[in-house]
């Protein structure tokens, strides 16, 4: 098991940055890959980004490309999403969340594309509201 803790949401005035954080503790975070997702009131919960274990591989929707920077620090088991030129439509809650991939014989993971879809993911935090005034 793993839990995951957000943090560093806020209210913020348009065209601002954040800079969001994801403390994981329990297992070690390197053997995950790492996501953001964020829901706005009144709508389904969608994808923002994600990076894969070692952290030079990503993916982001296109709401966020180029605004938007995820990484991760493996040592300090932190994952982290800066938010630049921020808009009101990105209000919401925003969580992080592991997707751990089904292991090989020799325990290594097994490897598959860095997903968008939240169904793939086991573990999440419990989400850091970012507010944005135009």
């Amino acid at each position: 098991q793993v839990q995951l803790v957000e943090s560093g949401g806020g209210l913020v005035q348009a065209g601002g940055s954040l800079r969001l954080s994801c403390a994981a503790s329990g297992r070690t975070f390197s053997r995950y890959i790492m996501g953001w997702f964020r829901q706005a009131p009144g709508k389904e919960r969608e994808f923002v980004a994600v990076i894969n274990w070692s952290g030079d591989s990503t993916y982001y929707a296109d709401s966020v490309k180029g605004r938007f920077t995820i990484a991760r620090d493996n040592r300090k088991n932190t994952g982290y999403l800066q938010m630049n030129s921020l808009k009101p439509e990105d209000t919401a809650v925003y969580y992080c969340a592991l997707d751990d991939p089904p292991r090989l014989p020799n325990g290594a993971p097994q490897w598959r594309p860095l997903s968008y879809m939240s169904r793939t993911y086991d573990y999440w935090g419990q989400g850091t509201q970012v507010t944005v005034s135009s």
